[in-house]
């Protein structure tokens, strides 16, 4: 007898599917095969977009259509048409969607265009667009599976406050993303829907837990995504699939009533998640969180702080940005290392960036572990509950890293935040030891490049900013070449590994066939003071104009 949850997957993805048009689905000979290596191609070659189609799924980013749906130009019900078809093509290519809402979509971009004709203003600063957030979203009436067959056709009955605000602003939900089992994992693998594939290489991860959020923005199948954080899970799958995406510190984008399987409040016993957008171009990532702020969220979401986007404040001084090389715990391989130089000399012969070497490796060093036991502070056993009672086994990237466990005592967690709050004050003053005040610094995402399906290694150079809540984002830079993989000029540093991370870190270069690497993205992050959105957009903005030079010949390019 099978376990229940193949049965269970296998009637969701059913569902799945009868909800994507005939008309839309891929000819046989479009369809990826175990040979295909990337994507980018199929949508412009297989036809199924008409011009018009083609033209506002890849000649507007989401600031551009906010103007044009506003002033008429472009109707809601066309731009979601368009977006929905090219959502299920991406989906077809990439495995990216979970729950697919385009009849409502549609339904609702009709009645927008209707008040917009009616009344001659728009109902809110996202009218008309349509939009894609992450499977654990809720929207009533749809299922908000977290990927775990046992939440499966239990649609929900409320809103998350994040999705309630963006319906009030006038967006258009058109889909729901794909994403890990449990959320706790850097591959977005689930039994229920299956793994989301890497539209720039099917042999390498889409990163996770927003893994389906970055593959479709990736293909720009949505013009403006929105993803959770709480140990990389927007800039992951930024960095994955080559587009920009901001992780904000909490209290900054609403994020209650979230499905995650999890006990409710358990993330603020630990470390607490956060919402952010992915985007294609580094303006959407403003416009959504210049929207959020416009919509009041801190009058309808008591995990909101007050402030809009304008009242946080300007740089009026020449930047200062610090360059971060290394956590001490991981060193990066040689491409990723070329990448940090590459961009700090772009930095510094932009005329506009003054830039600042700096080393936080003893905050980095005491990171992870710490963060690694708040995330784990309830034994995961809500989870494990969860996936037993339909037989699900653990996704592979999960079975060596994730096990039941006791939940901490009150006198355990007291110690761990003790122990954050000491990082937190020590991070205050490195802001200040930078050869005086800087904006923000630059770092790796990830001591690797874009590695092999379910290899991704250590997170600390994306989880130290989740414990101590810095707002951090992704700009995409160039692809990985040939030329970043030759071992003669790029060979790892002589002497023993660090450490087991380390070790494991290393293993990607010297036990993997570099070629996986070729044309997949390569890309920084960049890092601000907690809850300074602004400067940190407006270091991203800087830092964007200083790299160009580098993108003159990348294939990232065109997908900007």
């Amino acid at each position: 007898m099978e376990p229940a949850y193949i049965s269970i997957a296998r009637r969701k993805q059913e569902e799945q599917r009868s909800k994507i048009p005939k008309e839309w689905l891929l000819p046989d000979r479009f369809l990826p095969t175990p040979s295909t290596k990337n994507v980018l191609d199929v949508i412009p070659r297989s036809g199924l977009l008409t011009d018009q189609e083609r033209r506002i799924t890849e000649d507007y980013d989401a600031t551009a259509l906010l103007e044009a749906l506003k002033t008429g130009k472009l109707k809601s019900v066309d731009v979601t048409r368009a977006f929905c078809k090219r959502a299920a093509i991406a989906h077809q290519l990439t495995n990216c969607l979970t729950e697919i809402n385009f009849a409502a979509a549609l339904s609702r971009a009709a009645s927008l265009d209707a008040h917009l004709a009616r009344h001659g203003s728009p109902t809110g600063p996202l009218h008309g667009l349509p939009m894609s957030i992450k499977d654990s979203f809720q929207i009533p009436g749809l299922d908000a599976t977290v990927g775990l067959t046992a939440l499966a056709f239990k649609p929900s009955t409320i809103a998350s406050d994040l999705t309630a605000l963006l319906l009030d602003a006038g967006a258009v939900i058109h889909c729901k993303t794909n994403i890990p089992q449990t959320l706790s994992a850097l591959d977005s693998h689930n039994y229920t829907f299956g793994r989301v594939l890497n539209p720039y290489n099917r042999l390498v991860t889409a990163g996770g837990s927003s893994g389906g959020e970055g593959a479709l923005i990736g293909l720009r199948g949505s013009p403006l995504g929105v993803g959770t954080d709480v140990g990389g899970s927007i800039r992951v799958p930024a960095m994955c699939n080559g587009i920009y995406g901001i992780k904000p510190s909490c209290g900054r984008v609403p994020y209650g009533a979230q499905q995650d399987g999890r006990p409710e409040a358990n993330g603020r016993m630990g470390i607490q998640a956060c919402a952010g957008p992915l985007a294609g171009s580094l303006r959407d990532c403003e416009t959504f969180l210049k929207a959020i702020g416009e919509m009041k969220p801190w009058e309808r979401s008591q995990d909101v702080l007050y402030g809009s986007w304008e009242e946080q404040g300007r740089c009026s001084r020449k930047m200062r940005i610090g360059v971060v090389r290394r956590d001490g715990l991981i060193e990066p391989l040689p491409p990723v290392q070329k990448l940090i130089d590459e961009v700090a000399q772009a930095m510094g012969k932009s005329g506009s960036i003054e830039v600042v070497e700096m080393d936080i490796s003893e905050v980095f060093s005491k990171a992870q572990s710490l963060s690694n036991a708040l995330l784990g502070i309830e034994g995961g056993n809500s989870v494990f509950d969860l996936i037993e009672s339909t037989g699900e086994p653990l996704s592979p990237w999960l079975q060596t890293r994730m096990k039941r466990k006791a939940s901490s005592t009150l006198e355990q967690a007291r110690v761990l935040q003790a122990r954050r709050l000491q990082l937190e004050n020590k991070f205050l003053q490195i802001w200040k030891d930078a050869q005086g005040d800087i904006d923000s610094f630059i770092c790796p995402i990830a001591p690797h490049p874009v590695p092999p399906i379910d290899r991704w290694n250590g997170v600390s150079y994306t989880i130290t900013f989740n414990l101590i809540d810095l707002p951090a984002g992704v700009i995409p830079i160039r692809t990985f070449t040939s030329e970043d993989m030759r071992d003669g000029k790029f060979a790892l540093p002589p002497g023993k590994p660090i450490g087991s991370w380390d070790a494991r870190n290393r293993e990607l270069w010297t036990d993997v066939d570099k070629s996986v690497y070729l044309d997949t993205p390569m890309c920084i992050q960049v890092v601000a003071p907690k809850l300074q959105e602004k400067r940190l957009y407006e270091a991203m903005q800087a830092i964007d104009e200083a790299v160009k030079p580098l993108r003159k010949t990348s294939g990232l390019k065109a997908n900007l």
